[in-house]
């Protein structure tokens, strides 16, 4: 159909365009420019996010669907016509796709009669510093009547075409995590006179894995991973500091809280036992993306069962902050594709998917706006 092959085009051209987080001046123009193009009055929100509002005829309550814009400082590595010009980004998270389906959806129905009203979202900011928590802050889904929130994401661990979902948590809370190590540096042959970080954040880092295998049930789902290390000079030269960074991840908020309260003694423990200082600092991000059991339900039922019931995700989606206020599913779309070479995970700079996908997602709403007798 005309409108599908209308959202694959959004998709290269909005490929060729990605931007980092609230700067996504181009993507909102262009996405601003085509929903009036198509006979929408959008509205921008955060200054890049896009807004557009289709009337039903039941006028007090709404569906949202909500598309994130932003891509990620990589250089693409692709022979793609469509790669992106600018050197040092690209949609190495399948946002392109997102924001193509969603206006293929607004496209197809534009000229439909919708027994409830429809929300097209398009969120800035999901990868950093995370959009949709100031949505919610500015009343947009109290303001639109928002019952009810969906959302997808393009899903590389899963075959093409397939749809993965699951009721309850599906993408994990998020933490960062840094740490200093201040020691007292001097000369590597005289050790006995310093205090040597470095040897401090050795045997931290092994301390520190003990919290998810120690401290946290076996049933639950947790990680804690340090993923840089910083310090020292020179090979004879014992440094006076090091740094440590990483993640913390847990699906329920108790889990999460005993992992802060453990690094925070454990570093306090390894500190007086060192008589040194260490400093800690863990940044919160996104809450856990928890679909709602009976909206989960009905989106496997609109699909007649053909989903995959896929595990949990230790990967985290700004999506969550939306569900804390209205209930709402979100969804993998499979893009793995062997044959094509589709195979590289998100954030990779050789990440791709099929063109086909577009159309996927487009119906895979349909379906569910159908199945809710919310259009013929």
């Amino acid at each position: 159909m005309e409108y599908f092959s209308q959202a694959k085009k959004y998709r290269h051209e909005l490929h060729q365009i990605p931007e980092r987080g609230l700067q996504e001046f181009k993507t909102s123009t262009y996405i601003f420019n085509t929903l009036e193009e198509m006979g929408y009055t959008p509205v921008r929100i955060l200054e890049t996010g896009v807004l557009a509002f289709k009337q039903g005829t039941q006028k007090d309550s709404t569906i949202a669907f909500r598309a994130d814009m932003d891509g990620l400082p990589i250089t693409e590595e692709s022979h793609l016509a469509f790669k992106s010009l600018h050197e040092n980004m690209m949609h190495a998270c399948g946002h392109d796709f997102h924001m193509a389906i969603l206006l293929g959806l607004a496209a197809y129905l534009k000229s439909i009669e919708t027994k409830e009203n429809i929300l097209f979202l398009f969120q800035p900011a999901e990868e950093s510093p995370g959009g949709a928590k100031p949505i919610i802050e500015l009343g947009v889904l109290q303001q639109y009547h928002v019952k009810e929130i969906y959302g997808l994401h393009m899903w590389p661990d899963l075959e093409q075409g397939h749809i993965g979902v699951k009721p309850g948590p599906l993408m994990a809370m998020p933490g960062e995590l840094e740490i200093e190590i201040k020691g007292i540096g001097g000369h590597g042959a005289m050790p006995d006179q310093t205090i040597d970080p470095i040897v401090i954040a050795a045997q931290l880092i092994s301390s520190l894995q003990s919290i998810v295998s120690r401290n946290v049930a076996p049933v639950e789902h947790a990680v804690v991973t340090i993923g840089y290390i910083h310090g020292g000079t020179k090979h004879n030269v014992i440094s006076d500091h090091v740094q440590l960074g990483g993640t913390i991840r847990a699906f329920e908020q108790d889990v999460y809280d005993t992992i802060k309260r453990r690094i925070k003694k454990i570093c306090e423990g390894f500190a007086n036992t060192f008589e040194t200082e260490i400093n800690v600092k863990i940044t919160d991000f996104y809450k856990a993306v928890n679909n709602d059991k009976v909206l989960t339900e009905q989106f496997i039922q609109a699909l007649d069962g053909h989903v995959t019931i896929v595990k949990p995700s230790m990967t985290g989606e700004d999506f969550s902050f939306y569900q804390e206020v209205v209930p709402g599913v979100f969804f993998f779309l499979g893009s793995r594709n062997q044959s094509k070479g589709y195979t590289f995970p998100l954030h990779n700079s050789r990440f791709n998917a099929d063109d086909s996908l577009v159309e996927k997602g487009i119906e895979t709403y349909i379906r569910l706006l159908r199945y809710k007798n919310v259009i013929e």
